[in-house]
C-alpha cells in the first residue's frame, strides 16, 4: 500500500474513515499475532469483534486504535493496532 496524503481511509464498506471514527475491529493479521507471546497474542486477539476510536490514520492509510488493560491499581498495559480497509467496519454513533 502507498502512502497517501489524506489523513483518512475506508472501513471494508467504503465508508470513511478518520481519527474520531469509531470502528469494529474484523480481523487481526497472524503475523502481528505470531511475534507475541502467549498473554499478549491472548489480550490483542481479543480485540477482534470489539469497538474502539481511531486515533490517527497513517500515510499508508491504516487506521490506529488502542485498548487498555488493567493489570493492578499501579500498572496498565496497552496495544495499539494499525488496521487496514478489510480489518474494520464503522460502527455509526461509536456502538
Amino acid at each position: 500500500m502507498n502512502p497517501t496524503p489524506a489523513e483518512a481511509t475506508t472501513d471494508r464498506n467504503g465508508c470513511l474513515v478518520m481519527a474520531g471514527t469509531h470502528v469494529r475491529v474484523l480481523s487481526v493479521p497472524s503475523f502481528v499475532l505470531e511475534q507475541l507471546d502467549q498473554t499478549e497474542r491472548d489480550r490483542v486477539f481479543s480485540m477482534c469483534g470489539e469497538t474502539f476510536e481511531v486515533y490517527e490514520v497513517d500515510p499508508w492509510g491504516r487506521a490506529w486504535v488502542e485498548k487498555w488493560w488493567n493489570e493492578s491499581q499501579e500498572q496498565a498495559t496497552s496495544h495499539s493496532l494499525g488496521l487496514d480497509p478489510e480489518q474494520m467496519e464503522v460502527r455509526p454513533g461509536g456502538g
